[in-house]
C-alpha cells in the first residue's frame, strides 16, 4: 500500500487526514494561512504527517481535496476579467436579474458587484424551439473578440437564448475563442444545460471567472506533490458531492467543495452507528454548515451564494456566519455576532495576533475552551497557548466604549446564546420549515468548533442525541477518503409524464454523457441512478424523485408536495421539469479510525460558567474506557477538537470510538 491523504482546506483551518501504508489513520490542524510558516496549508499539512519522509520520495497514491479557494475569490472578488458574450438585445439581462429584492424594506438597494468585467452582444438568434432565426455573425463576433483580447482579458463567458436546445452557434464562438487565444473559454451550454437563461448566464459567468483562479491553484498543488510522479493521483471534491479528477475540476463545481466532504462523512459514518435520519451540524472557524439526511443526498439545482445565482447540482447546504471566529460586537442597540469573521489571519484576540472578540473567544472567557487543554500553535513562533486575557479586555474594553453594564461572563453568555440561535434557525430552514420533524434526529456534531456548542444547539431545537465521531475535529477532510467519483448531467424536458419517447432519447443521451465522463477518469463500470424532477401544470415548483413506473413517480411526488407544502393535488397535471443522471464510481473507502482506551479517569479540572460557574472535570477522549458514561458539566479533549457535554446531558463511548451525547433532561 502507498499513502492516502484527505484535505479539507477550510477558510480558517486546514484539516489533514492521512492513511498510511499500513493503514493506520493520522490526522492534523493547521491554520489556512500562516505566511510566516508556510506558503500552503496542505502541502504543509502534509509535510508535517510525512515527518522524516520527503514529500518528493513518499510514495503517494492518491490526494484527495477539498478547498475554499473558489469561495473565497468569490466572496472577496477576485476572480478573472471576464468578457460575457449573450444574444443581441440582452446585454444587461444578467445586470437586470429577475429583480427581486433580498430585504424588502432596505432603503437603500444594494446590488452585488457584476463579476464580467464587459458585455458584448452577439448577432444571432434561436427560437424557443432551437430553430436558428437569425445566423450568427461571425466576423462581428471576431472583431468583439480580439478588442477584449487586447485590453487584456482572458477569459470568456458565452451565454446564447436557447442555447440548451441548440448548442451550436455557441460551439462555432467557442471554438474561435479558442483559436484567438483566450485561455478559458466557458459556454452555457456545457456549464449548465438547463432553460432559464438568467441562472445559466450566472452560471457561465461564475465558471469563467473562477476556474482561472482555480486552475492556478490546482497546478501548484499538482506542482508540489510531483503529481504523475511519486503521486499517483490529485482529486477534488465538487459541490455534489463526488470527487473528480484535478484536471476536470471547474470553477462552478468549487463553491462548496470542503462543505460536500463533510455530508459525505456525516453520511457515511452516521450510517455506520446506524442512524438513518441526520442533522449534519459543521461548525468551524468562519461558518457554520447545516444539511438534512433521511436517506438520500439533498441537492439544490439553483442557489446564491455571495449574491450571484448559479444553476448546478450542489448539496443542499445552508450557511450561517455563525463560526469560531464571527467578530462579536455591540451595533444599532444590541449585541451581534457575525457576519464578520476573524478568520486565520489575525484570527481571534485569544490567537495572539491582535484580533478582534469572536465566538471562540467568549468560549475561552466561559471556560468551554482552555489555554491548558488546548493545543499551543498561536503566535508568531507558532508555540504559545491561548491568551485568556486578551480575550477579557477585548470584551472589557466593548463594554466601557459602549457603557455597557455586567460582568465579561455574563457578555460572553449573551454573545453565545445569539450565535446558537443563529445556528438553530438555519437548521430549522433545511428541516423544520420543509416539514420534517426532527426531534426524533441525531444531529451530528464536526467541524473545529462544533463540540463546543453541539449540546446548545440540540437544546434549542428539542432534540435529544448527539453524535460526535472520532474525527469529528477533522470530518470534512475523513470525507474526501469516504467519498466517491461522481458526475451529474441534467437535462431540460418540459414534457407530460405519458410522453415516454421524449424522456427515452433524453435518458439515453443523459446516462451516455455521465458514463463517458466516469471512463475518462478510469471508472470502468460505473453505478447510474436517476432523478426524474416533476412539477404539476403551470406550477413553478419541482421536487425531486426517483426515476421509475409512472405510478410509483405519482405517488413519490404526491407524498413529496404534502411533506414540503400541506397539500397534493391528485387531479392535476404532472410534467417533467428535466431528468437529472448521476454516475457513480465506488472508491475503495477510507480505514476506520482505530480507538484507544484507557482508564478513564479525568486529566484535571476546570470551570464552566453557565448562568454561574460550575465546577467540570476534563477527560481526554483517547483515555476513556469502552462503554464509559460521563454527566455533564464536562470538557473531552482531543487532538482536533473540545467537546463540552453541558449540565443535564450524559457522553457515552462506544467500541467504535464514537459517542453519543443524550438524555437531556429540560
Amino acid at each position: 500500500m502507498a499513502w492516502e491523504f484527505w484535505v479539507d482546506r477550510g477558510g480558517t483551518f486546514t484539516d489533514i487526514v492521512a492513511q498510511d501504508p499500513s493503514g493506520a489513520l493520522h490526522s492534523h490542524k493547521l491554520l489556512s494561512e500562516n505566511p510566516e510558516q508556510y506558503k500552503d496549508a496542505a502541502i504543509a499539512g502534509i509535510r508535517h504527517i510525512l515527518a522524516e519522509t520527503d514529500l518528493e520520495a513518499a510514495d503517494i497514491a492518491a490526494v484527495k481535496m477539498g478547498t475554499t479557494v473558489a469561495t473565497n475569490a468569490l466572496l472577496e472578488r477576485k476572480g478573472a476579467r471576464v468578457l460575457l458574450m449573450i444574444t443581441e438585445g440582452f446585454g444587461d439581462l444578467l445586470e437586470i436579474g429577475y429583480q427581486t429584492r433580498p430585504d424588502l424594506f432596505a432603503m437603500q438597494i444594494s446590488r452585488p458587484e457584476l463579476l464580467y468585467d464587459t458585455v458584448v452582444e452577439v448577432s444571432e438568434r434561436l427560437d424557443a424551439a432551437g430553430r436558428v432565426l437569425t445566423p450568427l455573425e461571425l466576423s462581428r463576433a471576431r472583431a468583439d473578440m480580439e478588442a477584449a483580447r487586447a485590453a487584456g482579458v482572458q477569459s470568456i463567458a458565452i451565454a446564447l437564448l436557447h442555447a440548451y436546445l441548440n448548442p451550436v452557434h455557441e460551439q462555432q464562438l467557442a471554438q474561435l475563442a479558442a483559436e484567438l487565444g483566450f485561455s478559458q473559454v466557458s459556454t452555457s451550454h456545457e456549464v449548465s444545460g438547463l432553460a432559464k437563461l438568467v441562472g445559466r448566464g450566472d452560471t457561465t459567468v461564475v465558471d469563467a471567472y473562477l476556474s482561472p483562479i482555480l486552475r492556478r491553484y490546482v497546478d501548484q498543488v499538482a506542482g508540489a506533490l510531483n503529481v504523475g510522479g511519486n503521486c499517483k493521483a490529485l482529486m477534488f471534491m465538487q459541490s455534489n458531492g463526488g470527487l473528480t479528477d484535478a484536471q476536470k475540476f471547474q470553477g462552478k463545481d468549487a463553491i462548496l467543495s470542503g462543505p460536500a466532504g463533510g455530508i459525505v462523512g456525516m453520511v457515511q459514518t452516521g450510517q455506520q452507528a446506524g442512524f438513518d435520519q441526520l442533522i449534519g451540524f459543521d461548525m468551524g472557524g468562519t461558518s457554520t454548515d447545516v444539511s438534512h439526511f433521511a436517506g438520500k443526498f439533498e441537492r439544490s439545482f439553483e442557489t446564491e451564494v455571495a449574491g450571484v445565482r448559479m444553476r448546478a447540482p450542489m448539496m443542499d447546504i445552508h450557511t450561517v456566519a455563525a463560526g469560531g471566529g464571527s467578530i462579536c460586537s455591540y451595533r444599532d442597540g444590541r449585541f451581534q455576532v457575525g457576519p464578520e469573521s476573524a478568520g486565520a489571519d489575525p484570527g481571534p484576540a485569544s490567537y495572539r495576533r491582535g484580533g478582534p472578540l469572536t465566538v471562540t473567544d467568549c468560549n475561552v472567557i466561559l471556560g468551554a475552551l482552555s489555554a491548558d487543554y488546548f493545543p499551543a500553535v498561536f503566535g508568531a513562533s507558532g508555540t504559545l497557548p491561548l491568551d485568556a486575557q486578551a480575550a477579557v479586555a477585548r470584551i472589557e474594553a466593548l463594554a466601557a466604549q459602549h457603557g455597557l453594564e455586567g460582568t465579561a461572563e455574563d457578555m460572553a453568555q449573551g454573545f453565545l446564546d445569539i450565535a446558537v440561535q443563529n445556528m438553530a434557525n438555519a437548521i430549522k430552514k433545511i428541516s423544520v420549515e420543509r416539514g420534517h420533524d426532527i426531534t426524533s434526529y441525531t444531529l451530528q456534531s464536526f467541524g473545529g468548533a462544533g463540540g463546543q456548542h453541539a449540546c446548545l444547539v440540540a437544546e434549542a431545537l428539542g432534540m435529544s442525541r448527539v453524535m460526535v465521531h472520532p474525527f469529528a475535529g477533522v470530518l470534512s477532510a475523513y470525507g474526501m477518503g469516504l467519498a466517491d467519483v461522481r458526475c451529474l448531467r441534467e437535462g431540460q424536458l418540459d414534457c407530460d409524464l405519458s410522453d415516454a419517447d421524449q424522456v427515452s432519447a433524453r435518458l439515453a443521451i443523459l446516462q451516455e454523457a455521465a458514463r463517458a465522463e466516469l471512463l475518462s477518469q478510469g471508472i470502468t463500470d460505473p453505478r447510474l441512478e436517476i432523478t426524474a424532477h416533476l412539477r404539476y401544470e403551470g406550477s413553478h415548483q419541482s421536487l425531486g424523485v426517483a426515476y421509475g413506473g409512472q405510478q410509483k413517480m405519482v405517488a413519490d411526488f404526491e407524498a413529496a408536495h404534502m411533506a414540503r407544502f400541506g397539500f397534493a393535488s391528485p387531479d392535476r397535471k404532472l410534467q417533467y421539469e428535466m431528468l437529472s443522471v448521476e454516475a457513480i464510481g465506488e472508491m475503495t473507502h477510507a480505514a476506520t479510525p482505530s480507538q484507544n482506551f484507557g482508564a478513564g479517569v479525568p486529566v484535571g479540572e476546570s470551570t464552566l460558567y453557565r448562568k454561574t460557574w460550575h465546577e467540570t472535570q476534563v477527560y481526554d477522549r483517547g483515555l476513556l474506557r469502552n462503554d464509559q458514561v460521563i454527566s455533564g458539566p464536562a470538557i473531552i479533549i482531543e487532538p482536533t477538537g473540545t467537546n463540552v457535554v453541558e449540565p443535564g446531558w450524559q457522553a457515552r463511548q462506544d467500541a467504535l470510538g464514537k459517542f453519543d451525547l443524550g438524555a437531556y433532561c429540560p
